[in-house]
């Protein structure tokens, strides 16, 4: 079974994400710095995965290293 993400972790990682403007991305990597988890890009990755039960996040603006949407992802 897997572990239990905090609540307040996820708001944190969707509000820098909630913050990326019109335009621009940012990688999983720098998410992982700006919150303090700076080795975490898989966390930053599982929130994401599940943040339509959130709310309307851009989700698409956050990009792997090379610069690319994770797979599944389309916009």
């Amino acid at each position: 079974m897997g572990k239990i993400l905090d609540e307040n972790l996820i708001y944190e990682i969707l509000s820098v994400v909630s913050e990326i403007p019109y335009g621009k991305v940012a990688t999983y990597g720098q998410i992982a710095r700006l919150i303090g988890k700076d080795n975490n890009s898989h966390l930053v990755g599982k929130v994401l995965s599940m943040a339509e039960f959130y709310d309307d996040y851009p989700c698409h603006r956050v990009v792997n290293h090379q610069g690319r949407l994770a797979p599944g992802w389309t916009e």
